[in-house]
């Protein structure tokens, strides 16, 4: 790829976008207040506004591999607080993806080097739920469940957080779990039953303020 041809497409963007909105930019450059805070995947097949058919600052994205949500990553940390408690999002969705390469990477009882811290919370979520994923026969549909388990175990992480927690209590804030079918194109909500989950582990996981 000629790197210089992507200066020749953000001509043609600012282009574009001016003969549509010429206060565009000066509209985008303005203060955002987005509602929604996406966790997705890095995987450079799946971008989060072009699926959503959402336009620029109006959803505040963090993407790392897998969409995880881990506790001692200051990245997704600060980036949770900052959008619940600062932005004052009224949706956090988690969104997985099938094809996933580091769910795929997960599943394979290889040493991947610096990825193994990474990927061991990839390989808890199969711990979590292994009675359910080994009594599926096709890889490939396991493969595809784990997927959607992980989505749902980084939805749970997100409810363990003070911030959201605190955003729930305060102001109802709501948590999604869903998966991109890059085959079809699709968006799925798994209609996670968060109000089960959190009986469940609130006696755990609740904080006090």
């Amino acid at each position: 790829m000629d790197i210089s041809k992507v200066f020749k497409n953000n001509e043609k963007w600012i282009s574009e976008r001016i003969s549509e909105d010429k206060d565009y930019f000066k509209t985008l450059s303005a203060e955002h207040n987005p509602e929604i805070l996406y966790i997705g995947c890095s995987d450079s097949r799946v971008t989060a506004e072009e699926l959503m058919g959402l336009e620029p600052g109006e959803a505040f994205i963090h993407r790392n591999v897998a969409n995880m949500v881990v506790s001692i990553d200051l990245n997704v940390m600060t980036v949770i607080n900052y959008a619940v408690t600062q932005l004052k999002v009224k949706h956090v969705v988690v969104c997985g993806h099938y094809g996933c390469g580091g769910i795929k990477a997960a599943l394979e009882n290889k040493d991947q080097g610096i990825l193994n811290p990474w990927l061991r919370n990839i390989r808890d979520v199969y711990r979590i739920h292994k009675t359910e994923l080994n009594a599926i026969t096709s890889e490939h549909e396991k493969y595809k469940r784990l997927v959607e388990l992980n989505v749902q175990e980084q939805c749970i992480n997100l409810i363990k957080t003070a911030a959201v927690q605190h955003a729930d209590h305060t102001r109802g804030i709501k948590v999604h779990g869903w998966v991109f079918d890059m085959e079809t194109g699709k968006l799925i909500d798994l209609k996670i039953d968060f109000n089960k989950i959190i009986k469940e582990i609130e006696e755990i996981y609740k904080l006090e303020s």
